[in-house]
């Protein structure tokens, strides 16, 4: 049975190590008191915050990972800016913060010009139809450090105090609305390449998934972008909001439950999901190949929802209609409870129908 350890990932190390990190730089925090740009402290959120006055200004950092690896393994780089600028501009929007910027690193192996060409030309895509700039970058050829190339990315995001999601707000009852994903965005991937390596061999890139595509063509499926349909209803930088949004989480490393319990975790409340989206039919797949057990899988991967909103019951109807307005597939998948647990109704590969059942520290 192939777990996310087995393929070289510790989840529990990967959290500890956080809040070791996230305590040191608390620590600086002091640093800036009764000035401007004074932090809030926001422990287990998405992104930072800085008290500039009348706003506060955002900012978080992140990668696209291993996904990379496989954008290298077929020469395929025009949609990884996709991936990059969701990774950090959906982080900024669970605050409901409008993002204005995202710069980028580059370090690499080898510089090629022409496959750095491809993968800028996708992320200034990607932020052009945000309505993002990128005001800057750096590219680091060190051979001697890296072997491949990594990418990663800062956002800085803008949005007023009123406006603010701390998710203290959030009551049982409430409704929780998932926003679906076709693909595994930029999160699990070491669980994938480990499961196609162990069925298919150090080839697994150029097996057939379907009649359409490779399996690495299937996985490296482009991640859409939320935080412009999620800004239809809370509202752009002074542009009044629209819709109450109460919580937002982003599902990225962690999966669904690791992830939705930052909605909860203020109020000490939890959820019932019993309604979520059929996963993609690769991730089906490769539970089978894997005998990577339902638990797992949610654990892992988003399994078909890459973020989830908490709004009143009575907001419900006008959110579907104004996400859809977005671009975006949503549905209701479940309520707020004031049990904390997060209950998920199984749509995985092993178990459909069973209650899996995850604890909120």
């Amino acid at each position: 049975m192939a777990t996310y350890k087995e393929s070289g990932v510790d989840i529990s190390l990967g959290d500890k190590s956080s809040e070791i990190a996230y305590s040191e730089a608390k620590k600086t925090f002091k640093n800036r008191k009764g000035m401007i740009g004074c932090p809030l402290t926001m422990d287990g959120g998405f992104t930072g915050a800085l008290d500039f006055g009348d706003f506060y200004l955002v900012q978080n950092d992140d990668g696209i990972g291993s996904k990379f690896k496989i954008a290298d393994d077929i020469g395929k780089y025009d949609t990884a800016g996709y991936d990059l600028a969701a990774m950090v501009i959906d982080d900024a929007i669970c605050v409901g913060a409008e993002c204005i910027t995202v710069s980028n690193t580059i370090d690499t192996e080898k510089v090629d010009p022409v496959k750095i060409g491809k993968m800028m030309k996708g992320l200034s895509k990607a932020c052009a139809e945000q309505k993002v700039v990128i005001p800057g970058g750096e590219i680091a050829e060190i051979p001697s450090m890296i072997k491949g190339t990594v990418w990663n990315s800062t956002a800085v995001g803008i949005v007023e105090k009123k406006k603010f999601i701390d998710c203290s707000k959030v009551r049982a009852g409430d409704a929780l609305i998932g926003l679906y994903s076709k693909g595994f965005r930029s999160n699990g991937f070491s669980l994938v390449r480990y499961v196609l390596k162990n069925a298919f061999g150090e080839n697994w890139y150029g097996k057939k998934f379907d009649a359409k595509k490779t399996w690495a063509e299937a996985v490296l499926e482009p991640t859409q972008i939320y935080h412009s349909a999620v800004l239809e209803l809370t509202g752009r930088y002074k542009k009044p909001r629209k819709i109450d949004v109460k919580g937002i989480a982003h599902v990225t490393g962690g999966g669904v439950p690791g992830n939705t319990c930052r909605i909860f975790k203020k109020t000490h409340t939890g959820a019932i999901l019993d309604n979520l989206f059929e996963p993609p039919k690769m991730m089906l797949e490769l539970q089978k190949l894997g005998k990577v057990s339902d638990e797992e899988a949610y654990t892992v991967w988003n399994m078909g929802t890459g973020m989830i909103l908490c709004v009143a019951q009575k907001d419900v109807k006008k959110s579907l209609e104004l996400l859809k307005k977005g671009g975006v597939k949503a549905q209701v998948i479940g309520r707020v409870t004031n049990k904390p647990t997060i209950e998920i109704t199984s749509r995985g590969h092993n178990s459909k129908g069973k209650k899996l059942t995850f604890k909120i520290d």
